[in-house]
């Protein structure tokens, strides 16, 4: 099991899997925003076990977004 973490204190703007879901390393999972900047959240290979976010909702740096099976 693998932990997607938030790189960076922000907003989660979009969510681009869905729990269930099949990944890759080259998927967008989260696209986080702070300062006017965006940055895409990566995860390892594996299948979507939960979402643990909202879109719109304040992150902390290196807080769990998914899991990862």
């Amino acid at each position: 099991m693998t932990e997607v973490t938030s790189p960076m204190a922000g907003r989660v703007q979009g969510i681009n899997v869905k729990v269930g879901q099949m990944i890759t390393e080259d998927d967008e999972l989260f696209i986080v925003e702070a300062l006017k900047m965006e940055n895409v959240v990566y995860g390892d290979p594996g299948i979507v076990k939960e979402i643990l976010v909202k879109e719109g909702q304040e992150v902390e740096e290196d807080q769990v977004l998914a899991i990862i099976e």
